[in-house]
């Protein structure tokens, strides 16, 4: 596999791995203004990746299907991360009612292991593109591929650091917060990997697969990004934080892609 593709399957993962690795740089508990920011900047980020990076590429290369198809995708993405939730939320019910598993190492394990789900269809989403882009799609290119992977490591960034340095403020110790936090994001790789392996057999369906992963990341953006950077005082912040990272991509997708 090229070099260069493999430094750009593995910059979402590096996002990741520098925001958990924040816990030995900050305090031991995050500021919620600081959190509330990193919420909304990720939110913006993902949504401008979704329009600019998928959806326009899906419904360009859909022809005369278009929109149909784009639309089509978004809404199982949107539907596969609804059940993902329902099925993590059931599974976190029958640990905590269970007496012997009531263990803060439980519940951080259920943390950690929504997360990485959830990051399962932004690797698909670099994956994807890197393949539109190898097999030489008009609508994708290297650099937008690259610009998504960027704009996803940007996102990734503040996610790591929400998971490491609330594990941090629960007690446990610095490296240990840093390997959860990295860890929730191994799967970013792995799925893009699988999904270039397989881009021959996909071709035929890029566009929903590229639509697809935009409706994921926005059920993550809807559902839990921006209603926790709106909770409680200070909502400003989060807004502010969704246009500054809104523009930022939006900006890195037009310019680069």
């Amino acid at each position: 596999m090229d070099v260069s593709l493999v430094a750009g399957i593995m910059i979402p993962f590096a996002g990741t791995t520098l925001g958990s690795a924040m816990v030995f740089l900050m305090r031991r508990q995050i500021s919620r203004q600081i959190e509330k920011l990193l919420l909304g900047f990720a939110a913006g980020v993902m949504i401008a990746a979704s329009v600019w990076s998928l959806l326009i590429p899906a419904i360009e290369m859909a022809s005369a299907q278009g929109v149909t198809a784009a639309a089509a995708g978004l809404l199982l993405g949107i539907v596969f991360l609804l059940f993902l939730d329902r099925m993590i939320v059931r599974l976190h019910s029958d640990i905590t009612e269970s007496k012997n598993m009531r263990s803060n190492a439980k519940n951080t394990a259920m943390m950690v292991f929504a997360v990485t789900l959830h990051n399962i269809p932004e690797g698909m989403a670099v994956g994807v593109t890197f393949a539109g882009a190898l097999l030489q799609n008009a609508q994708i290119t290297m650099a937008g591929a690259f610009t998504l992977a960027l704009g996803i490591a940007i996102q990734n960034f503040p996610e790591g650091a929400i998971i490491s340095m609330p594990l941090r403020s629960e007690g446990r110790s610095r490296k240990r917060a840093f390997v959860y936090g990295m860890l929730s994001g191994i799967v970013e790789p792995a799925g893009a990997v699988l999904t270039i392996l397989l881009a021959k057999q996909i071709v035929p369906i890029l566009p929903y697969f590229l639509s697809f992963a935009a409706g994921a990341m926005i059920y993550v953006v809807v559902e839990e990004l921006i209603p926790e950077s709106q909770q409680d005082d200070h909502t400003h912040i989060g807004t502010i934080g969704a246009a500054v990272g809104f523009v930022i991509m939006m900006i890195l997708d037009v310019a680069l892609g």
